[in-house]
C-alpha cells in the first residue's frame, strides 16, 4: 500500500537571521523569520509526510507558541515526523521538494541538500529530489520578501 502527501510553507526574509534550506546553511544576507530556524523546505516536507499518514500538520505537532520549539533546528522536527511515519508502519518511497526564491541561487547547494534530506528520511539520495526556481521577479518571492517551498512524498507500507 502506498500513500501520497503534499506540503507547502512560506516564511518572510529578514535581516539578522541565518538562512537554512533543507537543513543546509545557505550563504545569504537575509534569513527566514520563524519560531524555529524557519527552514521552509523542511517544514513543507514535514507537512507532506504528516499529510500522508493523516496526522495533521507541523503547526499542530510543534505549535509556534510552545517555548520548547523556539529556535529549534528543523532537522529535529523532521526526524520526529519520520519516526511517526515509521510508527504508522510506513517508510519513505521518495520525496520531491521545490524551493521558490528569487535569491540566492541555490544550484551550488542542491546536492548537499539531497544528501541531508536522504539521511533524515532514512533513504537513498536518488529517492530525494530538491529543485529551485524563481518567479521571474513576480510576487513576494520575486520581490525577495520571502521564500516558499512545496513538497510531495510517497510512502510505502513496510
Amino acid at each position: 500500500m502506498i500513500r501520497i502527501g503534499q506540503g507547502y510553507d512560506v516564511h518572510r526574509l529578514v535581516t539578522g537571521r541565518d538562512l537554512y534550506l533543507c537543513g543546509v546553511k545557505v550563504d545569504h544576507s537575509l534569513g527566514l523569520d520563524g519560531h524555529s530556524d524557519a527552514d521552509v523546505a523542511i517544514h513543507a516536507l514535514c507537512d507532506a509526510l504528516l499529510g500522508a499518514i493523516a496526522a495533521g500538520d507541523i503547526g499542530k505537532l510543534f505549535p509556534d507558541n510552545d517555548p520548547e520549539y523556539k529556535g529549534i533546528d528543523s532537522k529535529i522536527l523532521l526526524k520526529e515526523v519520520v519516526n511517526r511515519v515509521k510508527g504508522a508502519g510506513y517508510a519513505v518511497g521518495n520525496a520531491d521538494i521545490t524551493i521558490i526564491a528569487q535569491k540566492p541561487k541555490l544550484a551550488p547547494y542542491i546536492q548537499e541538500m539531497r544528501e541531508v534530506m536522504a539521511g533524515l528520511l532514512e533513504t537513498e539520495p536518488d529517492r530525494v529530489s530538491v529543485k529551485a526556481t524563481t518567479t521571474e521577479r513576480l510576487g513576494f518571492e520575486g520581490r525577495e520578501e520571502g521564500i516558499s517551498a512545496m513538497a510531495v512524498v510517497l510512502i510505502e507500507r513496510k
